[in-house]
Protein backbone atom coordinates (compact mmCIF):
# COMPACT_ATOMS: atom_id res chain seq x y z
CA UNK A 1 0.00 0.00 0.00
CA UNK A 2 1.39 3.06 -0.72
CA UNK A 3 1.42 6.20 1.08
CA UNK A 4 -0.92 7.96 -1.13
CA UNK A 5 -3.60 5.47 -0.91
CA UNK A 6 -3.21 5.93 3.43
CA UNK A 7 -2.90 9.53 4.52
CA UNK A 8 -0.12 12.22 4.78
CA UNK A 9 2.39 11.27 7.58
CA UNK A 10 2.69 13.06 10.41
CA UNK A 11 5.16 14.61 12.66
CA UNK A 12 6.10 12.04 15.25
CA UNK A 13 4.31 8.77 13.65
CA UNK A 14 7.05 5.64 13.00
CA UNK A 15 6.22 4.47 9.17
CA UNK A 16 8.24 1.67 7.37
CA UNK A 17 10.43 3.04 4.62
CA UNK A 18 13.34 2.32 2.33
CA UNK A 19 16.28 4.74 2.73
CA UNK A 20 18.93 4.70 -0.42
CA UNK A 21 21.30 3.81 2.00
CA UNK A 22 19.89 0.48 3.04
CA UNK A 23 20.62 -2.73 0.37
CA UNK A 24 17.94 -3.37 -2.15
CA UNK A 25 14.91 -4.82 -0.59
CA UNK A 26 15.88 -3.95 2.77
CA UNK A 27 13.44 -1.77 4.66
CA UNK A 28 13.59 -0.08 7.98
CA UNK A 29 11.36 2.39 10.39
CA UNK A 30 11.86 5.70 10.43
CA UNK A 31 10.40 8.81 12.46
CA UNK A 32 8.85 11.48 10.98
CA UNK A 33 10.10 14.67 11.87
CA UNK A 34 9.17 17.50 9.56
CA UNK A 35 5.93 19.48 11.08
CA UNK A 36 2.82 18.93 9.88
CA UNK A 37 2.04 22.29 7.98
CA UNK A 38 4.91 20.36 5.33
CA UNK A 39 3.77 17.14 6.29
CA UNK A 40 0.07 17.42 5.14
CA UNK A 41 0.65 20.68 1.79
CA UNK A 42 -0.24 18.91 -1.38
CA UNK A 43 2.84 19.58 -3.27
CA UNK A 44 5.05 18.71 -0.60
CA UNK A 45 6.33 14.91 -1.96
CA UNK A 46 8.85 14.63 0.38
CA UNK A 47 9.36 14.77 4.47
CA UNK A 48 12.31 15.13 7.17
CA UNK A 49 12.89 11.88 8.67
CA UNK A 50 15.13 10.11 11.00
CA UNK A 51 15.99 6.07 10.80
CA UNK A 52 15.58 4.06 13.38
CA UNK A 53 17.82 0.81 13.74
CA UNK A 54 18.23 -1.78 16.52
CA UNK A 55 22.02 -1.90 16.91
CA UNK A 56 21.27 0.17 19.97
CA UNK A 57 24.92 -1.01 20.99
CA UNK A 58 26.60 1.69 19.33
CA UNK A 59 24.73 4.66 20.52
CA UNK A 60 26.78 7.31 19.99
CA UNK A 61 26.21 11.24 20.06
CA UNK A 62 23.50 11.51 17.96
CA UNK A 63 21.41 8.76 18.84
CA UNK A 64 18.55 8.65 20.94
CA UNK A 65 17.38 5.28 22.31
CA UNK A 66 13.36 4.51 22.51
CA UNK A 67 11.84 1.21 23.86
CA UNK A 68 10.04 -1.51 21.89
CA UNK A 69 6.99 -0.15 23.77
CA UNK A 70 6.91 3.61 23.15
CA UNK A 71 7.26 3.12 19.44
CA UNK A 72 5.48 -0.28 18.59
CA UNK A 73 8.16 -2.10 16.79
CA UNK A 74 9.33 -5.39 18.61
CA UNK A 75 12.84 -4.58 19.63
CA UNK A 76 14.40 -1.25 21.58
CA UNK A 77 15.63 0.94 18.32
CA UNK A 78 17.67 4.17 18.40
CA UNK A 79 16.86 7.15 16.25
CA UNK A 80 19.85 8.28 14.27
CA UNK A 81 19.40 11.97 14.42
CA UNK A 82 23.20 12.40 12.53
CA UNK A 83 21.17 10.63 9.36
CA UNK A 84 18.79 12.67 9.56
CA UNK A 85 17.07 12.98 5.56
CA UNK A 86 14.02 13.76 3.11
CA UNK A 87 12.15 10.79 2.48
CA UNK A 88 9.78 10.79 -0.88
CA UNK A 89 6.30 10.31 0.26
CA UNK A 90 6.08 7.77 -2.14
CA UNK A 91 8.24 6.08 -0.53
CA UNK A 92 6.90 5.38 2.92
CA UNK A 93 5.11 2.35 3.20
CA UNK A 94 2.78 1.83 6.19
CA UNK A 95 3.05 3.35 9.36
CA UNK A 96 3.83 1.48 12.34
CA UNK A 97 0.75 0.27 14.32
CA UNK A 98 0.21 -0.01 17.73
CA UNK A 99 2.16 3.24 19.04
CA UNK A 100 1.22 7.18 19.64
CA UNK A 101 3.03 9.56 18.19
CA UNK A 102 6.84 10.21 19.75
CA UNK A 103 6.34 13.36 22.07
CA UNK A 104 7.20 17.41 20.95
CA UNK A 105 9.91 16.94 23.96
CA UNK A 106 11.44 13.47 22.24
CA UNK A 107 10.89 15.22 18.39
CA UNK A 108 12.49 18.46 19.93
CA UNK A 109 15.27 16.22 21.62
CA UNK A 110 15.84 14.32 18.09
CA UNK A 111 16.32 17.96 17.06
CA UNK A 112 19.08 18.94 19.46
CA UNK A 113 20.84 15.62 18.68
CA UNK A 114 20.68 17.29 14.96
CA UNK A 115 22.58 19.85 16.19
CA UNK A 116 25.28 17.95 17.48
CA UNK A 117 26.09 16.13 15.00
CA UNK A 118 26.45 19.35 13.02
CA UNK A 119 28.68 20.23 15.48
CA UNK A 120 25.95 23.22 16.60
CA UNK A 121 26.60 23.17 20.32
CA UNK A 122 28.27 25.58 22.65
Amino acid sequence: MSAQVLRSPQRGEIWWTHFYTDSPGKNRPAVIVSHNGRNNHPRADTVLAIPLSTSIHKLGPGHLLLRAGETGLREDSAAWADNITTVSKAQLLEPVIGHRPLSNTQICRLAELVRVAMGCVE
